[in-house]
């Protein structure tokens, strides 16, 4: 049987640079913290548990229930966390260590800029996903829609000037459907388009190869925003798409009479765990 690796897979530069993060911090005295998940996997936060970081929660913080004392360590994860929790880590007086990821934090300063020029954000993502919890956070005046049909029957006053900007992780070609409404109809919409770009490349990949596949195999947690997607694009190319976590979860079953699969990863799932199911 052939295995055929989409082009771009697997860790991206956001990941890999809250791993970086971490693992610059594990001869550091004291106790140490991730807040959070540090990334939608469970293998690299297990990895980090067994390095010595603790994780504390949002919610524990904000309720104060936490372990939290001066001078601990705090390592903000990927996605980014709110405006509440960074004032309360300030307050807190812990030494913190941002490894908001590039983009989200690209959004979210132009977020805030808007705000200082009276803007009103449009924004396009899962309301439920940590980091557009964290990005909108930083709005005075926020619409948040998840589709392209919830865009169309967004209220738009003509008299103000609106910043539309997106999740990083969100699909492009459902986000470049709306641009294209907002660009038709209202000159008063300013378009931030901060998609990712690990995250298109690693779509357009998955799109390529799915159709030239018997088989798609996604690799990640079902957490994973980013991973989720690349299984949503495959499985409408290839209805013979499996998402997957690990070696454990794969059903050999599903190979019978296949000569060519596929396989793609998510931005957040290690090396070890692909290399891990190729074998199997």
């Amino acid at each position: 049987m052939e295995i055929i690796r989409a082009k771009y897979m697997g860790f991206c530069f956001g990941v890999l640079e809250a791993i970086n993060v971490c693992n610059s911090l594990v001869e550091e005295k004291g106790k140490k913290y991730i807040l959070g998940m540090l990334v939608h996997n469970k293998q690299v936060v297990e990895d980090m548990q067994r390095k010595g970081f603790k994780l504390v929660t949002e919610e524990e913080l904000l309720q104060d229930v936490d372990s939290l004392e001066e001078n601990d360590i705090v390592v903000i994860r990927a996605h980014g966390t709110s405006k509440k929790v960074h004032e309360k880590l300030k307050e807190r007086k812990v030494k913190v260590f941002d490894a908001t990821c590039i983009f989200v934090n690209k959004i979210r300063q132009e977020i805030e800029i808007a705000n200082e020029k009276g803007y009103s954000i449009l924004f396009m993502g899962d309301r439920n996903h940590p980091e557009v919890k964290g990005v909108i956070s930083f709005a005075d005046d926020i619409q948040i829609f998840e589709s392209y049909e919830e865009a169309t029957k967004l209220k738009i006053d003509l008299d103000k000037t609106y910043l539309l900007s997106t999740q990083t992780t969100l699909n492009k070609r459902k986000f470049e459907e709306v641009k294209k409404f907002f660009k038709e109809n209202y000159k008063n919409v300013i378009i931030f388009d901060k998609i990712c770009g690990a995250t298109a490349v690693r779509q357009k990949a998955v799109e390529d190869l799915a159709v030239k596949v018997e088989l798609m195999i996604v690799v990640g947690d079902t957490k994973s925003s980013n991973t989720k997607k690349l299984y949503e694009i495959s499985k409408r190319l290839n209805d013979n798409t499996y998402l997957i976590e690990n070696e454990e979860q794969l059903d050999l079953d599903i190979f019978s009479g296949k000569k060519v699969v596929g396989i793609t990863a998510g931005a957040s799932t290690p090396e070890e765990t692909i290399m891990n199911i190729e074998k199997k």
